[in-house]
């Protein structure tokens, strides 16, 4: 089990953690890779096979008093944040000026 934080444009956005199944953190996250944008994962994926591993997501939130380590980030409606992570992984995430 993996967990996934996900993070959205809201202004009050809670920063939620959901779990997921090792196959479908693959989906979400493949190729060793630790951070995804929901407009990639549609078009990676399509529209129908997103939605229904997003569904299953929000099905299984997690307490974040309970978690121990994040093993992936979802950004939501924050695409302009991809120029961060041109690798989609985390420890290699750009500074940029």
């Amino acid at each position: 089990m993996k967990h996934i934080q996900v993070i959205d444009g809201a202004l009050n956005c809670t920063y939620s953690i959901f779990a997921v199944e090792d196959a479908d953190f693959e989906m979400l996250f493949p190729n060793g890779t630790d951070i995804e944008f929901n407009g990639d994962l549609v078009n990676r994926l399509g529209e129908a096979e997103a939605s229904k591993l997003l569904t299953m997501l929000w099905e299984r939130p997690v307490d974040k008093k309970s978690v121990v380590g994040i093993h992936g980030t979802l950004f939501y409606e924050l695409g302009y944040k991809k120029k961060y992570y041109p690798t989609k992984r985390d420890s290699e995430m750009k500074v940029v000026l």
